[in-house]
């Protein structure tokens, strides 16, 4: 294993990081900690809330759910400034993803338009849950980078008590530890431990790189034996290529 594991969180994401990362994708870039041992890194079920919505990246911030009790949950209470769930939209830090654990519940709304627009405002890169979000039409309209697992129109304290901010949580089955970087695509949300996210950023980008050249080849008509995975020299037929400042096809 490369790099230093002990990564501050609390340390900004290089942008150059950032770029390689939504470069990449997040397929290409869990087949890179899948070299390292780590399986269980894309999020279930999670999707894109708009088609065409840039792609997500940027350090975890933590918010985690449990079902609401009646005593507890209601809409004076919810309305408090000492609330987690409000709170959490005013102390996601700029440039970090505010990821929600809902337990995977869609019962009620993990997020809605208002507080969407307030974390585009304040520059966080974007919301992730496994729950759902309300007023999604006006959210898409935000610009903010959302996953969810589907739309949950209730309000919030009719199913969900938020209990923990900026701690670990579990989201779509995945574990997500405060810091970690979250690359989010069309192909779903890739967690990736923040002590790994340099390393991986630039070996994903190099083997999306890589692909880029073979799905040229493959368009020329060239087997996949050979070529993808690839080979010594394959590789060498790479280097020539970029050399030649990344032909396209003639």
């Amino acid at each position: 294993m490369t790099g230093d594991v002990r990564v501050d969180r609390a340390e900004p994401l290089p942008d150059s990081v950032r770029a390689q990362l939504a470069s990449a994708g997040s397929a290409t870039v869990a087949n890179m900690l899948l070299r390292r041992g780590l399986r269980n890194v894309i999020m279930s079920g999670v999707q894109p809330l708009a088609a065409g919505q840039p792609p997500l990246v940027g350090p975890a911030y933590t918010l985690r759910f449990i079902p609401a009790r009646e005593d507890l949950d209601t809409l004076t209470n919810y309305a408090g400034s000492e609330n987690l769930h409000r709170r959490a939209i005013e102390e996601c830090p700029p440039g970090a993803v505010l990821v929600i654990d809902a337990f995977g519940s869609t019962a009620a709304a993990s997020m809605g338009d208002m507080m969407a627009a307030r974390l585009r405002y304040r520059g966080v890169s974007g919301v992730v849950t496994d729950g759902g979000y309300r007023d999604s039409g006006a959210i898409r309209e935000t610009g903010l980078p959302c996953y969810q697992r589907n739309n949950a129109p209730k309000a919030t304290p009719i199913a969900l008590h938020p209990v923990a901010l900026d701690q670990p949580v579990g989201c779509g089955g995945v574990a997500v530890y405060p810091g970690d970087v979250l690359l989010g695509d069309s192909d779903g949300v890739a967690v990736i431990p923040r002590g790994l996210a340099a390393d991986i950023a630039v070996e994903a980008s190099e083997a999306a790189a890589y692909e880029e050249f073979a799905a040229l080849e493959i368009q020329r008509g060239r087997s996949l034996f050979g070529l993808f995975p690839g080979t010594a020299e394959s590789r060498q037929e790479y280097d020539t290529w970029v050399a030649a400042g990344r032909p396209g096809l003639e």
